[in-house]
């Protein structure tokens, strides 16, 4: 990779091709919310989801929606700079576009280890030099926290909302997501908001057969009991309504089906603020 600017970058043609034979969390993500980039492979193992397990995209869907809201609670309250890890591929409604209508100047990064992801994200039309995408892993925070595009973009010395959605579901325990969150709250200036989507463990044998499949599709991640998804903001101040399924996380009244169904309790959202 060449440039430091957002959309100046090449992607590794090599990366690419490898990333097309198997299936990607970003591609099938979309695949379940009704977008068309996504493969063949892709296709296979998100309509298993689709026709073996029915109901269970509704996962995708509540995840999607919730971390639009929270975009939106953190631009509300003041804060102009966000940095998206594993952002997965552009929506109808992105991060960047929900930042810059509270404030034009307001500064997105999209971090995926996907190149193709990457590669989509810089190649978007409304993209400017307030925008831009880091080809890098969760797992290696030091080379996020030194790439370019965050040093030119973000000021650690202000608020920023670091968002975390789903992505730390596909960390196993050995590369310590807690970790991975708690590497950035050190270096965040007070007032900053962290925002967390996670796998809960537990349900049926559905829920369960899920899970397995996930973990097939992916060859990583783990789905974490309530303990070990709080812990993930541990030493932040946990914000209203605390941990609750994405289906209802500060969700309007006529949006929330009553009760949740099995599906949308398996994953649940919370948000925190640095003192």
């Amino acid at each position: 990779m060449e440039s430091s600017r957002a959309g100046a970058r090449h992607t590794d043609d090599a990366a690419v091709r490898a990333g097309q034979a198997r299936p990607s969390v970003a591609r099938v993500y979309n695949f379940l919310l009704g977008g068309s980039e996504h493969y063949a492979v892709d296709e296979a193992y998100g309509g298993y989801f689709d026709q073996a397990l029915p109901g269970s995209p509704r996962i995708a869907v509540t995840n999607r929606q919730a971390v639009e809201r929270a975009t939106h609670a953190a631009a509300r309250a003041g804060i102009r700079q966000f940095v998206d890890f594993g952002c997965g591929l552009p929506t109808s409604d992105n991060v960047h576009q929900i930042a810059q209508r509270y404030d034009a100047t307001a500064h997105t990064v999209y971090v995926d280890h996907d190149p193709i992801v990457v590669a989509h994200v810089r190649a978007e039309s409304d993209v400017d030099d307030r925008t831009a995408a880091v080809h890098a892993d969760i797992r290696d925070p030091e080379a996020i926290l030194d790439s370019a595009e965050i040093r030119d973009l973000i000021d650690l010395d202000e608020p920023v909302a670091l968002l975390f959605s789903t992505v730390l579901s596909f960390l196993d325990d050995a590369d310590d997501p807690a970790g991975a969150v708690r590497f950035w709250t050190d270096r965040i200036a007070s007032g900053s908001f962290v925002y967390v989507s996670h796998f809960r463990s537990g349900g049926n044998a559905q829920t369960t057969a899920l899970e397995l499949k996930v973990r097939e599709a992916f060859g990583r991640g783990r789905w974490r009991r309530p303990d070990e998804i709080a812990a993930l903001l541990a030493g932040l101040d946990l914000l209203d309504p605390g941990w609750v399924p994405c289906v209802q996380w500060r969700a309007g009244t006529d949006d929330i089906p009553e009760p949740p169904t099995a599906w949308e309790e398996l994953i649940v959202s919370g948000l925190a603020r640095k003192r």
